[in-house]
């Protein structure tokens, strides 16, 4: 006999307009706002930057759904209309902040204020990411591709500050990692599991491909402690499998990670197991392992708010 599962058919979703938003608009920064914020890597990354965009080589941005929540949505869109990111990757928390703010102005909810009746994640307009996963299927593109559609379909007043609907615009690839079971819309009964992981598999696939012509390029990881580390070894690992068999190498690119935790100085060779700081994905992944054949790592440690606007600094100094 199979094992029972939940009958989502007794689920209640209510309105956005009835739920509290802890982010809105009035919080994301304008390009204009400058930090004194610095770091000694920062302007090499930004050198690197410039550089590989000057010989056509990618530059591919990782984020985690903080990194929306931060307010840095402006400068994001404006490295993308001056040609420095080739890719923006996200995962799915970070495509539902994305499309809510472009909704209804606010995004992210209060857990602790609504696990307690159960009404977390159960707001009817977010379950239209649901929608865009099984347009993506039924088109045969990814899910970053058709959410960003959706988002610049006319119904959301503010696509002007999502990230997805302006790489869509510009025809940059934008892919969405997904989990399945991490983000509030595969609760709704709209989910099916089949189309979200098919869409977002298609674009593991872009970000794949995007991966296969990184020799000389860059990869920018801001606040994603799982999914960017993972989804880019996967991705490194299929490209350098069919390079060696055309006599070529991906070796000499640049990964810059940003997040929160003192990791230290030297990224030489990854920490022991007995040391917490192994377990911390990107340490070992992006700045250790997938470099260790001739590239280079940085790490910048600072909150997402200072990092973007000083790493946008430091561009507009090297590419005004």
């Amino acid at each position: 006999m199979p094992h029972p599962i939940f009958d989502r058919s007794r689920l209640l979703l209510r309105p956005l307009a009835e739920r509290r938003h802890d982010f809105s608009v009035e919080q994301v920064l304008s390009l204009s706002e400058s930090t004194d914020f610095d770091a000694p890597p920062l302007a090499r990354i930004a050198e690197r930057i410039v550089t590989a965009r000057r010989r056509k080589r990618p530059v591919i941005l990782l984020l985690g759904a903080h990194v929306l929540r931060s307010g840095v949505q402006r400068f994001l869109i404006d490295w993308m209309h001056r040609g420095l990111l080739t890719h923006v990757g996200m995962n799915g928390g970070a495509a539902i902040h994305d499309y809510e703010l472009a909704l209804t102005g606010g995004t992210t909810e209060s857990v602790a204020v609504y696990i307690r009746d159960g009404q977390f994640g159960f707001w009817t307009e977010t379950g239209r990411v649901n929608a865009a996963a099984r347009d993506a299927v039924e088109r045969g593109v990814g899910f970053g591709e058709a959410l960003g559609a959706e988002i610049g379909a006319g119904r959301c007043p503010q696509s002007d500050l999502s990230v997805l609907w302006q790489a869509h615009r510009l025809g940059i690839p934008a892919t969405v990692h997904v989990g399945i079971g991490y983000d509030i819309v595969h609760q709704h009964p709209s989910a099916n599991g089949a189309a979200i992981g098919e869409a977002s598999y298609h674009d593991f696939l872009i970000l794949a491909h995007s991966v296969s012509c990184l020799e000389g390029g860059v990869v920018l990881s801001f606040g994603s402690a799982v999914m960017a580390p993972e989804v880019f070894l996967k991705a490194l690992s299929m490209a350098r499998n069919v390079a060696r068999q055309d006599g070529s190498r991906i070796a000499d690119f640049t990964c810059a990670v940003f997040d929160l935790l003192d990791l230290g100085s030297d990224f030489s060779k990854e920490p022991e197991k007995s040391d917490t700081r192994y377990y911390f994905r990107p340490f070992k992944t992006l700045l250790v392992r997938t470099v260790a054949d001739g590239g280079e790592s940085h790490y910048v440690r600072g909150p997402h708010h200072d990092t973007v606007r000083a790493l946008h600094r430091h561009l507009a100094s090297v590419a005004p």
